[in-house]
């Protein structure tokens, strides 16, 4: 083969003969362009139901099972770092592995924020009046913390909350876009080692929630028959705290009569509308971007301050707008169905599609009671979603019924990381990266709808999983075009870098005269050593066939290398 990169010819590591028939009688093959119908129900076979123990009495937790040995090998220690962080590097495994998980984890707590969004888009010039009507500034802003902060498992917990707690730049249609955004994600990100209801707080107070699920402008009921918008009153349940069906402590559903029961009726999103009414920006300067950070004010006039109820929540009449948000707010934090709902989904962003019962129950148990009677103290949620026995257990490697498909960002994400991509001029042009058909299928802040990129409960039809009446969420964005577009898309970023933001790879430059051991370094820091030998063993042939006589050459294995490894379906599903 030339010296010159050329398309990586992918079909090359298309079987894995002995990597052999799962449980379910499939086998895994490699993911290349084009041949998304066959890979894609091979990955999901990967995302299923862990099983394990239940519940017992409709929500009595299991008993919390003895804390497996803090991971000491490299293996063990990027498998953790998979689930734990935004995207790694060898030196955070290193650190892993000298302080074990759970200093590592209080390292991370104690870590503060390097920048806020806010202070970035500042400090890069944005709040100019040339950007008053654009959202200029706002990839950059975001690409530049989720690539180049330190506080690594900040960044995923942050962009797990935004995958539950949706707003999208693109879906304001007002002044200071990227700024609204800062704000928003400046009080995810600040409350993520926080409590949950200062989540809530802040989100139900903010511009870019106001905006995006319109009760910014919500005006009382007249007698003219207008009645408040429902939309933020129905998400705020439905998406945000409790969901649609009424679940014991372990996630499952409470049934009645065989069917689920409803956790609300269109006449409490109604009533908990009410509530919602009054609001509007802080200040009439629209000048500068400052009132976009500022907490929602409320005009008296226009807040309903008649009597509501809903959900068991009794708002007396003549209350103020902030009594009124208080009483509703408490009220849903103190709902059964809030544990169970939110630990869940965390689970699910960050280590497995189809957590056991029994893990969601741990974990919903700690956020119901931290141990000293704090409900959502989200460092102790964390700590018990990534310490738990079944997160640790790494026999869950070999299994076909543990893990995730590795969502598209934070794979880009983890690349940037692992090979140290800086951006001297603070510019970070990876640009919006939501094309399927010449990205990566997913941007973080654009989402088309308040649904995110990809619902938890989605199960793709027609396939194995849905048989088993399991979910792969990360699939809903996956498709045909979509793998063709990561492929292509990747291998140009991994050559080339975006734009003045490079990639390191001094570090694998002596490793690429040997292929072998160039694939176990990468199979190590990418793939927590997950990709098989026959898959490893093919990635070589492919590779020794790159002539490695000049520089070209061996950055070119490089990169192929890296390409590989990143279309396997061995990395792709984070087990």
């Amino acid at each position: 083969m030339a010296d010159s990169l050329t398309p990586i010819e992918l079909p090359l590591i298309e079987a894995t003969p002995d990597d052999g028939p799962n449980d379910s009688g499939v086998s895994h093959r490699a993911l290349a362009a084009g041949t998304l119908a066959t890979a894609g129900s091979l990955l999901l076979e990967a995302c299923g139901d862990s099983g394990g123990g239940s519940t017992s009495g409709g929500g009595t937790p299991t008993p919390t099972p003895t804390p497996t040995p803090v991971p000491v090998t490299a293996t063990q220690a990027s498998r953790f770092l998979a689930q734990a962080s935004i995207g790694y590097a060898k030196a955070d495994i290193n650190t892993v592995i000298a302080s074990g998980i759970s200093g590592w984890i209080n390292n991370q707590f104690a870590m503060a924020r390097p920048q806020k969004f806010w202070d970035f888009l500042v400090a890069g010039g944005y709040n100019v009046a040339a950007n008053v009507n654009n959202n200029a500034g706002f990839d950059p802003m975001i690409w530049s913390q989720l690539m180049g902060s330190a506080d690594i498992l900040r960044q995923r917990v942050g962009l797990s909350l935004l995958n539950q707690w949706v707003v999208s730049i693109d879906g304001f249609g007002a002044s200071w876009e990227q700024f609204i955004m800062a704000a928003y994600l400046d009080g995810l990100w600040d409350n993520a080692f926080g409590n949950y209801r200062d989540i809530m707080e802040h989100v139900s107070t903010s511009v870019g929630m106001g905006l995006y699920l319109t009760f910014l402008g919500n005006r009382k009921a007249t007698t003219a028959g207008a009645i408040p918008d429902e939309n933020y009153a129905r998400e705020l349940m439905q998406l945000f705290t409790i969901g649609l069906y009424q679940l014991n402590m372990d996630g499952t559903q409470v049934l009645s009569g065989g069917n689920p029961v409803p956790t609300y009726t269109q006449a409490d999103v109604s009533q908990a509308a009410r509530v919602w009414t009054g609001y509007t920006y802080a200040n009439t300067d629209n000048t500068t971007p400052d009132r976009m950070r500022l907490p929602l004010a409320n005009t008296p006039t226009l807040h309903e301050t008649g009597a509501s109820s809903f959900l068991g929540i009794s708002i007396p009449a003549g209350n103020d707008s902030a009594t009124s948000r208080k009483l509703a707010l408490d009220g849903l934090f103190a709902h059964a169905n809030v544990p169970p709902f939110v630990s869940k989904q965390l689970i699910q962003h960050m280590v497995t599609s189809n957590p056991s019962p029994a893990y969601v129950s741990r974990v919903a148990n700690v956020f119901a009671n931290n141990g000293s009677g704090v409900r959502g103290d989200m460092k102790a949620v964390i700590r018990a979603i990534l310490t738990d026995v079944e997160a640790r257990d790494d026999t869950q490697v070999d299994s076909t019924t543990f893990g995730k498909l590795r969502e598209p960002v934070v794979r880009l994400v983890q690349w940037a990381k692992a090979f140290g991509v800086t951006s001297p001029t603070n510019l970070w042009p990876f640009g919006n990266t939501g094309s399927s058909a010449n990205r990566i299928g997913e941007s973080p802040g654009h989402a088309g709808s308040v649904f995110n990129w990809f619902r938890p409960g989605y199960t793709p039809p027609g396939t194995t999983i849905a048989t088993k009446n399991m979910v792969a969420p990360e699939f809903q964005i996956t498709s045909e075009p979509s793998v063709v577009a990561y492929i292509n898309y990747m291998q140009a970023i991994i050559a080339n870098g975006a734009g003045e933001a490079k990639p390191d790879y001094s570090a694998l430059t002596p490793l690429a005269t040997d292929s072998a051991a160039l694939l176990a370094e990468l199979n190590l820091v990418l793939a927590a050593n997950q990709i098989s030998a026959a898959t490893i063993a093919q990635m070589k042939t492919a590779l020794d066939t790159i002539s490695i006589t000049t520089t070209a050459g061996i950055n070119n294995r490089i990169y192929a290398a890296i390409v590989l490894v990143m279309a396997s379906p061995e990395y792709l599903v984070q087990r």
